[in-house]
């Protein structure tokens, strides 16, 4: 330990003693009480850390920059006030966090004792605590306690608070007439923020009430059959849902009142909706309520991450749903299916801007499917390109001749050239493409593989987001129905020519992922997690939270002295 930690420590011990034998009065005690807090805010300014029996506080830039400001007077002398924010960290279990992150234990020991309570240490300790509590809790609510940059280094959404400054916000929050509608007001969620924790406190209630039990293995059942598992896959179902009682005379037949219950789950869980209980099925159905709960955690944490300092109208993909849709003023007005990379070619999470949309698109074959895709097959066969409409440009655009190439010189990889496909019916593209520069060349577009979009699960592309109905979504973007009705947009597709739309105004794109949330019937659904991305925001939430915050805290929270 350094002379100077020596110093520091040496005072704050005296400053107590004298603290204890200072005369009783109102000033002294309050001129006390702000020389401790002094102290311990000098104490987390030199870098030394600080633990309060037992409770580390964690905001080591913030707090000091809170009591500067307050001339160093307490923040939580009223009791009421204090119970407000216990109840708000009791209250954190719905947002599918944990109130140990918050010291829940240590706040509530503070606001059952009373012998203390009006000694100046016990003052300021007890608002220290206060303080880190609220702090990280609020930071938590705002941006989530897994920080989405260590999982995913496209991650480019906002995180900050924009212009307000953060030790403002605080003392605002704790002086406001309703702590708890401070905090929640101040970036509204949605509906979909909204629904999922209605979803997490109904799944804790069926949890509470012993969740469901597992169905043995076995055949695929098929309605109209009997199995003996049949009155255990009713039980299942009715832990979950409203299902429609017996009608059968025997127990073990799978009848129709059954099958209706069955379709209902497979269309909440992205099955195939066929009535069949099969090995898919049935493995969804035993899941359990526990990992469920878990899911929905995982997904209130994503939406922290992304609701916030969103326009009326934008557009949202959610790949883990293969869904597009358009929301405004947060209603959903069109949404399609979609289809979206393959496991080993992930479409990234990211947002961008839309800007234009381009009717009878060629296609430039990008890096990665030129590599991997097209040239290997070229290579084979140069006559490939034509039966593909596929053209052979030298980098200023020019039109090459590829019978007068020597192919098998490419065979390492390396291709000066640009391929690119006309419009066409075969385009790779469709009729349409949507565009929002981004660094990983992903887009929304038209397909001619359009019977994929009758797949439950839809990982078919190299990692663009192919839309079923494209042509509806551009009539709805452009929103100009003198202009650009389905009637004129067809007379522009079947004329060939590529042409380039700018939309009025430029649109928000957010990427994201989402396995639970709400359907396309309204009702809350979960999905597949076909990419395999749940389990470390699973584990950054139930893991300890950090003793410090993330080190751009002042950027985030916008800091200043």
């Amino acid at each position: 330990m350094t002379e100077k930690y020596r110093i520091i420590e040496k005072f704050v011990l005296t400053l107590t003693i004298l603290i204890a034998v200072a005369p009783h009065t109102a000033t002294a005690q309050m001129d006390a009480t702000q020389e401790l807090m002094r102290a311990r805010v000098e104490q987390i300014h030199v870098g030394m850390g600080l633990e309060i029996e037992g409770v580390p506080i964690a905001s080591r830039h913030l707090i000091p920059l809170l009591y500067e400001r307050r001339d160093f007077e307490p923040l939580w002398l009223d009791s009421a006030k204090r119970d407000e924010l216990l109840t708000l960290i009791r209250d954190s279990t719905k947002e599918g966090l944990d109130p140990i992150d918050y010291h829940a234990d240590a706040i509530e020991t503070y606001q059952s004792r009373s012998g203390d309570a009006d000694s100046p240490r016990f003052i300021v300790d007890r608002d220290i605590v206060f303080s880190d509590s609220l702090v990280r809790l609020g930071y938590h609510l705002i941006f989530g306690k897994v920080d989405p940059r260590d999982l995913d280094p496209n991650w480019n959404f906002n995180r900050d608070f924009g212009d307000r400054d953060s030790v403002e916000v605080v003392q605002a929050a704790i002086q406001a007439p309703s702590l708890r509608q401070y905090v929640m007001d101040f970036f509204p969620r949605g509906q979909l923020h909204q629904s999922m924790k209605e979803a997490l406190a109904r799944y804790r209630a069926i949890e509470a009430q012993g969740g469901w039990p597992p169905i043995p293995p076995g055949p695929t059942v098929k309605p109209g059959e009997t199995d003996s598992r049949v009155p255990a896959i009713r039980t299942r179902l009715s832990a979950e849902f409203h299902v429609e009682p017996d009608t059968a005379t025997d127990p073990a037949l799978y009848d129709t009142t059954l099958e209706a219950s069955v379709r209902a789950f497979q269309r909440r869980y992205g099955l195939d909706v066929d009535g069949v209980i099969g090995k898919g099925t049935l493995t969804a159905m035993n899941v359990s309520v526990e990992d469920r709960i878990d899911q929905i955690r995982v997904n209130l944490e994503r939406s922290r991450w992304v609701f916030t300092d969103l326009e009326d109208r934008f557009l949202v993909v959610n790949i883990a749903g293969f869904r597009v849709f358009l929301v405004e003023d947060s209603e959903v007005i069109w949404t399609a299916r979609a289809q979206v990379g393959k496991p080993y070619r992930q479409t990234p999470v990211f947002r961008s801007t839309m800007k234009y949309l381009v009717f009878n698109p060629t296609w430039t074959v990008p890096p990665t499917i030129l590599r991997k895709d097209i040239l290997p097959k070229a290579i084979e066969d140069p006559d490939y390109l034509a039966t593909k409409n596929i053209s052979v440009l030298d980098q200023s655009g020019n039109v090459i001749d590829r019978h007068a190439l020597d192919w098998d010189s490419y065979r390492s990889g390396r291709f000066p050239y640009i391929l690119r496909q006309d419009p066409g019916p075969t385009n790779a593209l469709g009729r349409v493409k949507f565009i929002f520069p981004n660094e990983h060349f992903v887009f929304l577009h038209d397909t001619p593989s359009r019977a994929l979009f009758a797949r439950t699960h839809r990982t078919f592309s190299s990692g663009c987001i192919r839309v079923e109905n494209p042509l509806e979504l551009a009539e709805a973007l452009l929103d100009d129905p003198q202009t650009w009705n389905q009637a004129n947009i067809d007379r522009v597709i079947q004329s060939g020519e590529t042409k380039t739309v700018f939309l009025n105004e430029p649109l928000t794109v957010l990427m994201m992922y989402w396995t639970a949330g709400i359907g396309d019937d309204g009702k809350f659904m979960f999905r597949k997690d076909v990419y395999e991305r749940d389990l470390r925001i699973l584990e950054g939430l139930t893991g300890e939270f950090q003793l410090a915050l993330p080190l751009d805290l002042e950027s985030q929270y916008n800091v200043g002295r």
